[in-house]
């Protein structure tokens, strides 16, 4: 049978469970001025969803698209997934589609978890190491996703062993106020330091007393003790 949209929706909600999604309204920050402000949970776990998005993997990406303009965090969640799963198999046409309309609809990538999963798969591997203005330009944007999506981005090239992408973003985004990003800068970084010690010793010794504490922290995680507090005393 022919997967539909429908059926999809349907199972996805049959599989809500209200106690998690009362969990879920905590744990990501819903509650009034918070960074999740509003959103609405059915209560599904990440394997349940992935689950559903390798039995529905050859819906089109208008659907995708469709699930991606929902209210419910899940099926924005879902919607991205099924993105990530058509551009790693589509040709370079249909790559072409889903980066544009990634990018047109960054306002419904809205959480963390939703950047985290779909960055480095849609955005990374469309550009050139060499070539990121998108990614500059991303980073310097009012939307906090949107600069969360710079820095998640470039995960695609730490895996290639190309840093020059994350040391250039993490630099612009080292005054950045919000602690999602202060997190999100910390983890690339300490990817960095995992494949190439050097490369993120280098950052650290021209940066690391602007660093917020948190993106420090997160950056020096896998340094030896006696290291890290002399990163976080200042004594290096």
């Amino acid at each position: 049978m022919t997967p539909s949209l429908a059926a999809l929706r349907a199972e996805l909600k049959e599989l809500a469970d209200p106690v998690r999604a009362v969990h879920s309204l905590r744990f990501f920050k819903t509650g009034p001025g918070q960074y999740g402000e509003g959103d609405k949970f059915l209560g599904l776990t990440v394997p349940i969803m992935r689950g559903l998005v390798r039995k529905y993997r050859d819906l089109d990406d208008a659907s995708a698209l469709d699930l991606l303009e929902s209210s419910w965090h899940e099926e924005r969640l879902v919607g991205l997934l099924l993105l990530v799963e058509g551009y790693d198999r589509g040709d370079e046409s249909r790559r072409n589609r889903i980066h544009r309309a990634y990018l047109a609809n960054t306002r419904q990538i809205n959480n963390w978890d939703l950047v985290d999963a779909s960055a480095e798969y849609i955005v990374g591997p469309h550009l050139d190491a060499e070539k990121i203005a998108l990614l500059e330009r991303l980073a310097r944007s009012k939307n906090m996703w949107e600069r969360r999506i710079a820095i998640v981005s470039t995960f695609h090239f730490i895996k290639r062993n190309e840093f020059r992408p994350t040391l250039k973003i993490a630099e612009l985004l080292l005054r950045d106020t919000h602690d999602l990003i202060h997190k999100a800068v910390g983890w690339m970084l300490r990817e960095v330091g995992k494949r190439d010690r050097k490369a993120l010793d280098g950052f650290l010794r021209r940066h690391y007393q602007q660093m917020p504490r948190t993106m420090l922290r997160y950056a020096i995680e896998r340094h030896p003790e006696r290291v890290r507090k002399q990163y976080l005393a200042g004594t290096i």
